[in-house]
């Protein structure tokens, strides 16, 4: 098997490949069990069925989706399967060239998630309010998310034979957490386990596996000093390709922190200044920026986003790296692109009596002001910046609206007007943190005489969310 072959178990949406929902408000079990089977294919054939459980693929336990397509990449596979009663089957699959085994999973990791056995000074999970269902309080720290998803882990839990894995399936990027680099500040921060993390990475590296690692900055303890020894380490490992430095973010239920770079402007420009020559020695030398600071330090600084170049292709988006970057360039693309929609949405809207809200978080306020600005609709799309009441602190993404603070900020007269809910507020479940349904969510705005859709917050996926609905 090739890692190209391995490279297709990362998300790309298709059924063996989905997210892990490890956050879900449903009762979930271990084992690879089967929720789909696609008719006419190999299993379907075979007689295979959703509601069985995979137990081992050519006498290898199945242990998760990796395992799957390494041991299933050939033209036969055989199976051991058990139904939900114990009932034993063994089957024989053949495919054709190129043919999927028609097998769709309930999720990605068979045996559970690895969590986290660290102790970070920054855990976002030591700062929820005491009340949140116990699945939001899961910390997981397995490297095989990191592969499949991009999660980041610290590689402070995996064993030797987890190292060899890895190094002998190329199971890369990975995606490390990083913090510091001295022992002493590395332990402050994550724990006593700290020093497997770093001797893992190592290995990793010395190894040649690509690397995407990450700095949660702290205040007065991983910054200054200690950030320029950082990223003297990574400039001197090549196959660390990029490197995320993020602030921390705090609630206010937080013990450690009262205060962050968002609530310091001189703060902020400082850490960009420390990392600047680090930038412009990696693209002088390697082509790329590789140092990327995440969105939020230039929002806090007050000084314009790089340039879309600097980042490299965005290869860590996710983590907040260049998302700003990216909404405003496709905002203005699309003034040329779809120009004749825009328009067409333009003129609906000007005879349309109904307005259109895009609740947001307050950190995206002004980026969705200038979409709206730009492309004319200001009048009649307008954003809607929901201030962080249920976590507090300095919290104000998106993804961490909840439905309480939108229900008691939202006016209560919302007759023609159409609410704009953002994807990310949601999990798989349709949940918001808070517990709320979508349905009881939609049921409680529409009461107020709104009207209620969800869409993901792209320039393009809002374009054409706004015109199937409004224009």
């Amino acid at each position: 098997m090739t890692n190209q072959d391995l490279q297709n178990t990362r998300y790309q949406g298709s059924p063996d490949t989905k997210r892990s929902d490890y956050a879900s408000t449903r009762v979930q079990r271990k084992g690879a069990w089967i929720s789909h089977v696609e008719p006419g294919s190999p299993a379907d054939v075979a007689g295979i069925y959703p509601g069985l459980c995979i137990e081992t693929v050519n006498g290898v336990p199945l242990d998760d989706i990796i395992t799957w397509r390494w041991e299933g990449s050939g033209a036969t596979v055989e199976l051991d399967l058990k139904d939900d009663q114990d009932v034993a089957y063994e089957v024989e699959l053949v495919r054709e060239p190129g043919q999927s085994w028609g097998i769709e999973f309930e999720d990605v990791l068979f045996d559970g998630i690895r969590t986290c056995r660290n102790a970070c000074l920054f855990c976002f999970m030591g700062m929820l309010p005491p009340d949140v269902r116990s699945s939001l309080l899961l910390r997981d720290d397995d490297y095989r998310l990191s592969f499949l998803q991009g999660n980041f882990v610290t590689l402070t839990n995996v064993s030797d034979e987890d190292i060899e894995r890895i190094i002998s399936w190329r199971l890369e990027p990975m995606n490390v957490s990083l913090h510091a680099i001295t022992p002493e500040v590395r332990r402050h921060l994550i724990g006593r386990n700290e020093a497997r993390g770093r001797e893992a990475l190592e290995k990793l590296c010395d190894a040649g596996i690509e690397v995407h690692a990450q700095i949660v900055l702290c205040p007065h303890i991983n910054d200054g000093e200690e950030l320029l020894r950082t990223l003297t380490w990574v400039e001197e490992h090549p196959t660390i390709t990029s490197l995320a430095i993020v602030p921390m973010g705090y609630t206010k239920y937080s013990k450690a922190f009262t205060s962050s770079y968002s609530d310091d402007k001189e703060a902020s420009r400082a850490v960009i200044e420390v990392v600047r020559p680090f930038q412009e020695r990696a693209r002088e030398q390697r082509g790329k920026t590789i140092f990327q600071l995440s969105d939020e330090f230039y929002l806090d600084a007050q000084v314009e986003v790089p340039p879309a170049y600097t980042y490299d292709g965005y290869p860590q988006f996710y983590d907040g790296i260049g998302m700003l970057r990216s909404f405003l360039d496709e905002t203005d693309e699309l003034l040329l692109s779809a120009l004749d929609e825009i328009e067409q949405l333009q003129s609906q809207l000007t005879q349309d009596e109904t307005t259109a809200l895009l609740i947001c978080g307050e950190a995206a306020f002004d980026v969705i002001s200038h979409l709206c600005s730009a492309w004319g609709i200001a009048k009649d799309v307008q954003p809607y910046a929901i201030r962080n009441d249920y976590y507090g602190g300095d919290v104000n993404v998106t993804g961490l609206v909840v439905a309480t603070d939108l229900l008691s900020q939202l006016p209560q007269q919302l007759s023609h007007t159409h609410i704009v809910l953002p994807e990310t507020m949601l999990n798989f479940d349709h949940m918001t943190l808070d517990d709320w349904s979508l349905a009881d969510l939609a049921q409680a705005l529409e009461a107020r005489g709104g009207t209620v859709s969800v869409c993901e917050t792209s320039p393009g996926k809002l374009l054409a969310h706004l015109m199937e609905h409004l224009g």
